[in-house]
């Protein structure tokens, strides 16, 4: 009893110590430590340990939750789904729209309406509750909330007493044991506690709490489960639990029994008193609910809250259009789902631990199906001879849904006729078990994937147009390409060759093992060659393995067909695609199918599949990929991706190719791939900090003397936050284009930390159309008297002025390497300009000026011209480009000019640029007055041609799009 006492105080010490740390936790959810800190003596005390030891119990998060960050607690983040009464005639029913209301005949109730006694309700005898719903709907959420809520004390106060079981830890439980046994056996402290004694009715005030009936195979056969009042009596634990859903053991207690749908009528329906059903989120503010509750809990910081609050208003219209994202949340599941997609496509952290797409989907499937069999057993018959007609639930989703899936991919089809799930779910069923296999599914599972299409009159080429007829589609689209992935990567879609030469190498590999030990002693009295006809069973292993290389090759093939696809109609990176799935289209809404629907995340899930800790997740799930199987597709993989990329990529595959190399989480491949780019060109792709942490994680595989030529991300809407992530990728960068991104003068201070970095090898640096005013460019000039491997600076519309003009005259003479300097629209003005060209003319090294568009006068101009002329015949020539003529001539850069116009003109001020043209205009004219020949003439006509064009560009408004420019 010593020790006992001894290890009761410690605990108690331990308790104080967390109570403490954790006290602004408790005061949040209500939970009133002060219950828990009694100092009477006797039972009070046993309950006080049993509920502070299940809160921590109950408390603690799955891994899977840490996708948030591990930021949150049950109590914070939980939202009630809604609960159905159900008589014993309609508790079999399904609502028959995800999102419809409830029927007068079915009320909305809380899991503590439940225990208030009813008419049928008789004194001295306590409830049996049976909470139930298909997978996804929250019955695990709802009985851990319950317990904590109860360990609080703000929820079933008239129970003294809760014990949680979990019915998949009792069905695997061999030995048999008493009731008492059982409690102890998880709860060593209620091992002696009166309220489980059986005497009086001091039962009354315990409520059991059995969580997955379903994994139980209970009988209530009188002849095959002998009656039990006595709580100590040794029987299996299967028999204990009938008994007391019977009343014969511990009548008074109360029970609560959650189960899937398929196990409804394992339990008798005069052993419940009542039924209830977890229908989900039927209402679009239950969901939007639950995103504010994950997605406004950050670590406390505001940093996110703006973003948070965008996402939350974009997903809550989304879901009030009734889309077909709102139908795919009337499951909890998917609701989760959905923030942890979001939290990693908007709130991506460097510090924090690698998550991948395919690791959210694979945590998904985990959550939902980890442990989870599909038996063939009735109900009916011991446990041990249902056990060994388990199979995994994940596998057999694999190859129905999964080989629906991928016929959908194959085909490029996203919804399928009811008569389609019927040939490809129930496939061709013989035996008993099949169809009793088969039905469950049916029951628990495939409402879970597949939801009715609410896309109504769009239909897919070759598909029916009929409007009567129902079209199925997967509640989350990116689960088709995932399951469709599964199935290709398992290798569930053999050949029939494939099939058969497994089959064979098997059994005459098994009967090689088995006779080669003989053989090895019968050779030492019969001639050898009487054996050499046995070498035969070395021939099918053989075989198989040449069959088996050649599927994966074919795997990786794919993978790289479907990675660099022409016919993408979305036009966007994969990551926007997802985003768009989720948040919907705002605006002008593009077309929403076509000819060839794209599967662009399919061979991303393939190869995020390959990477270890995917493969250990399905492992758990009874999904097992070969080590073997992942080498063959990876050596295949490098050779094929290797040849695309010798062709150009527009920025939406290259981005692509990127996710799919950081999915894969496999460093050599993607330094032997990335051996092959020398550029990489993400013009107008939408950069968000996912993307951001993607480039420079893939570009951390490479070894130190990997550099790129060009690193292109002009026009991504950069931010400074985004230019800390890339700061790996700019260093194996040698030409870095970050032109119209509205960076500020804050992000000169990292550009200069960058360029003055040892390892730096940035040779041009191009910031066109960044608002770094001469704040900015003086701190970004800092870097001219130590940085040596700056060759070209472009500082184009920039704010630099006169100010910045000038004290970039100053420095140049500290920087010997620089050729190239571009400084046109900054309002620069004459003595300033001059100042600027005098010291270039200076400088050993620079050759060419740019100049245009600033505010200078003719003389001023002219002045330039003269002062780029060298003094002397050892002097050197600096090319001023100024105007599109030089004096009376035309400039040999008139072309350049213009098409540098001509590409920023729709960011640039139109007046401006305007006033710039005409003043082009009058340049042009002078000096074509001043020619005496009639070519020469002609050609100033023809300038003035593309400039009046440009011109006329601006006043009607048909400016293209911004690009970048490679000055």
């Amino acid at each position: 009893m010593s020790s006992l006492h001894r290890q009761l105080s410690q605990l108690l010490g331990a308790w104080r110590w967390k109570r403490r740390v954790e006290y602004s936790l408790y005061s949040a959810t209500g939970f009133h430590c002060r219950n828990f800190c009694s100092t009477t003596s006797g039972p009070e005390d046993t309950i006080e340990i049993h509920k502070r030891k299940l809160f921590l119990w109950f408390n603690h998060l799955p891994q899977e939750e840490k996708q948030f960050g591990g930021y949150f607690s049950p109590e914070t983040m939980h939202v009630d789904p809604l609960i159905m009464e159900r008589n014993s005639e309609e508790r079999s029913g399904l609502p028959s729209s995800p999102l419809q209301t409830q029927t007068p005949s079915s009320l909305a109730v809380t899991v503590e309406q439940l225990f208030e006694p009813t008419d049928a309700w008789s004194e001295g005898r306590g409830l049996n509750v049976l909470l139930y719903g298909a997978v996804g709907t929250g019955k695990s959420t709802v009985v851990r909330k319950l317990v904590l809520d109860w360990c609080a004390g703000t929820t079933l106060t008239h129970f003294k007493l809760l014990v949680p079981f979990s019915c998949e830890d009792l069905g695997q439980l061999s030995k048999v044991a008493s009731l008492r046994d059982l409690v102890s056996r998880k709860y060593l402290h209620l091992r002696k506690h009166p309220l489980l004694s059986g005497e009086g009715n001091q039962a009354k005030n315990v409520l059991f709490l059995f969580n997955g009936m379903e994994k139980m195979n209970l009988d209530f056969r009188i002849g095959a489960t002998e009656l039990c009042s006595d709580p100590n009596e040794v029987l299996p634990p299967g028999v204990v639990v009938v008994n007391l859903l019977r009343k014969y053991l511990l009548p008074e207690a109360s029970i609560l029994v959650t189960t899937r749908l398929s196990a409804l009528d394992r339990i008798p329906q005069k052993y419940v008193s009542r039924y209830a059903q977890i229908c989900g989120f039927n209402d679009p503010d239950r969901q939007r609910a639950y995103f504010t509750s994950r997605l406004l809990q950050q670590s406390g910081e505001t940093t996110y809250s703006h973003d948070s609050h965008a996402l939350i208003e974009l997903l809550y219209l989304n879901l009030q259009r009734e889309s077909q994202l709102a139908a795919a949340c009337f499951l909890p599941s998917y609701c989760w789902l959905t923030c942890a997609t979001l939290h990693f496509l908007h709130f991506t952290d460097a510090k924090a631990p690698i998550r991948t797409l395919t690791g959210i989907y694979t945590s998904f499937l985990r959550l939902n199906f980890g442990g989870e069999v599909l038996g063939t057993g009735t109900g009916i018959g011991t446990n041990a001879a249902i056990q060994e007609h388990h199979n995994s639930l994940m596998l057999y989703v694999v190859r129905t849904v999964g080989k629906l899936a991928f016929d959908g991919v194959t085909y490029k089809r996203t919804s399928f006729s009811e008569k389609e799930l019927e040939q490809w779910i129930g496939g061709k069923t013989k035996t008993d078990e099949e169809l009793h296999q088969l039905a469950m599914f049916r029951t628990d599972v495939l409402d879970f994937f597949l939801a009715p299409s609410v896309v109504s009159g769009k239909h897919l080429p070759g598909e029916p147009s009929n409007s009567d007829e129902r079209r199925y589609v997967f509640a989350v689209p990116a689960m088709q390409e995932y399951l469709a992935a599964l199935y290709v990567v398992l290798g569930e879609n053999k050949s029939a060759l494939e099939k058969l030469t497994k089959q064979v190498s098997v059994a005459i590999g098994q009967a090689g093992e088995d006779v080669s030990t003989i053989f090895n002693i019968l050779s030492k009295f019969i001639p050898l060659r009487i054996f050499a006809v046995f070498n035969l069973i070395k021939l099918f292993p053989k075989l198989y393995e040449k069959v088996s290389s050649l599927n994966k090759g074919s795997i990786a093939r794919t993978m790289a067909a479907e990675m660099f696809r022409t016919e993408d109609s979305y036009n966007e990176d994969v990551l926007d695609q997802v985003e768009q799935s989720l948040l919907g289209v705002h605006g002008p809404q593009p077309k929403q199918y076509s000819e060839t629907q794209p599967f662009e995340l399919y061979p991303i899930f393939m190869g995020g599949l390959l990477h270890y800790g995917n493969r250990v997740l399905l492992q758990q799930l009874g999904c097992s990929i070969q080590s073997t199987t992942v080498a063959q597709i990876t050596h295949a993989l490098r050779k094929y991706l290797v040849r695309e990329l010798s062709k150009p990529q527009p920025p939406e595959e290259l981005m692509d190719l990127l996710v799919l190399l950081y999915e894969f989480q496999n460093p050599r491949l993607t330094a032997e791939v990335l051996a092959s780019i020398r550029t990489i060109r993400l013009t107008n792709i939408r950069m968000t900090s996912l993307k951001c942490f993607v480039l420079s994680s893939v570009l951390s595989c490479t070894p130190e003397s990997y550099h790129l030529e060009e690193l292109d991300l002009s026009s991504c809407l950069l931010s400074h936050d985004m230019l800390q992530m890339l700061w790996p990728a700019f260093r194996h960068t040698h030409n870095l284009n970050l032109q119209f991104n509205s960076l500020g003068p804050e992000s000169c201070i990292l550009l200069r930390d960058l360029l003055l970095h040892p390892r730096s090898s940035i040779r041009s640096l191009q910031l066109c159309d960044n608002p770094l005013l001469e704040s900015g460019a003086r701190t970004l000039l800092e870097v001219l008297p130590e940085n040596q491997s700056l060759t070209h600076l472009s500082l184009m519309h920039t704010g630099l002025g006169d100010q910045g003009a000038l004290e970039l005259a100053e420095r140049l003479q500290q920087h010997s390497g620089l050729q190239e300097l571009n400084v046109a629209y900054n309002n620069i003005g004459d003595i300033a300009a001059m100042t600027l060209v005098d010291a270039c003319r200076e400088h050993p090294s620079i050759h060419t000026v740019h100049l245009y568009l600033n505010p200078l006068s003719d003389v001023g101009k002219q002045s330039l011209y003269v002062r780029g002329v060298p003094k002397s015949c050892s002097g050197r020539r600096v090319k001023v480009l100024a105007s599109v003529t030089e004096g009376s001539d035309i400039s040999e850069d008139w072309h350049p000019i213009l098409s540098v116009i001509r590409k920023n003109i729709s960011s640039w001020d139109r007046e401006r640029v305007k006033e710039q043209l005409k003043v082009f205009l009058r340049d042009l004219e002078w000096g074509r007055r001043q020619q005496q020949s009639f070519w020469k003439r002609l050609h100033f006509r023809r300038v003035e041609k593309g400039v009046r064009q440009t011109l006329r560009m601006l006043e009607k408004d048909t400016v293209p799009p911004a690009s970048g420019y490679s000055k």
